[in-house]
């Protein structure tokens, strides 16, 4: 955990693993809960071993409201939500989240990184993709 920590960057403060969160006598279990300490907020990660779906999206959007109406303290910013997944759908998390609040976000993750040649790919489709929408906004 100590580890992990580091990597998230100073001031973390590890709240609790499989939080548990009580909602009209149902049980609902937040993976992992931190609380930031130079933010002043609630960090809520949810761990999805699959692709994103919007139930998730919908779950975490409830966790958010969750702490932000019954943890939050005087002076605490709302809470972050962050849902990392093996697969995501940016389009089917556009729609989702539309209308969220700003502070949930979806990513996917990988267990190792991609090789240089695929990490150049990705970079220039990126980039021609910024570059035609530019191109599209000028004229």
């Amino acid at each position: 955990m100590e580890d992990f920590l580091l990597e998230l960057g100073k001031g973390f403060a590890f709240i609790g693993r499989q939080y548990r969160l009580t909602i009209d006598n149902d049980d609902y279990y937040a993976d992992l809960v931190f609380y930031h300490v130079i933010l002043k907020c609630y960090v809520i990660i949810d761990l999805k071993r699959g692709k994103v779906k919007h139930e998730d999206i919908g779950q975490m959007n409830m966790y958010l409201g969750y702490f932000a109406m019954d943890k939050n303290t005087e002076g605490d910013n709302p809470p972050i939500g962050i849902i990392l997944a093996a697969d995501k759908n940016d389009v089917m998390v556009q729609y989702a989240t539309y209308g969220m609040d700003a502070n949930l976000f979806v990513a996917k993750y990988q267990l190792y990184l991609p090789e240089i040649s695929e990490l150049k790919s990705l970079v220039q489709t990126e980039l021609d993709r910024l570059n035609s929408k530019t191109r599209t906004e000028t004229k």
